[in-house]
């Protein structure tokens, strides 16, 4: 993963054990000073909101634990595609451009046109250079696309 990754992912965690955790914590202190808590709808919202967050604060705690962060710069061969390459395309049916960073699955976000590196578009493209040109499976059938550019 990206260290721009690493850090947001850092930052998710904190924002859930310093912030997300102490709400929950006093939804269900509220909860409890409205008495009988077997009948308290409100208190088992509360608990399950609770065990929902600890349940994704663990898995993001995994998530770093296994992070390697990758250094774009100490890598070798920059003139075929690769995790953390932003990769230029063209479509060779229909012309259109498009422009992908390929990274690890935590950091994938299409808004930001980066897309996780075990996708079949990412899988399709590793290994291959400029002017290169691939058949990709995709749901809607294949797609051919040729590289245009790679960059780091």
């Amino acid at each position: 993963m990206s260290q721009e990754g690493y850090d947001k992912l850092r930052a998710q965690i904190k924002q859930l054990e310093e912030v997300e955790r102490p709400n929950v914590i006093q939804q269900i202190a509220e909860a409890r000073e409205k008495g009988d808590l077997s009948e308290n709808a409100e208190y088992d919202a509360a608990k399950e909101a609770q065990g929902k967050l600890e349940t994704k604060i663990a898995e993001l705690k995994a998530q770093l634990a296994d992070a390697k962060i990758l250094d774009p710069s100490k890598i070798t061969n920059k003139g075929e595609v690769q995790i953390l390459s932003t990769v230029e395309l063209r479509n060779a049916k229909t012309g259109a451009k498009l422009v992908y960073t390929i990274v690890s699955e935590g950091e994938a976000n299409l808004r930001e046109n980066k897309i996780s590196i075990k996708t079949p578009i990412a899988q399709g493209l590793l290994g291959k250079k400029v002017g290169e040109v691939v058949d990709i499976q995709v749901p809607r059938g294949t797609i051919q696309l040729e590289v245009v550019s790679i960059s780091f």
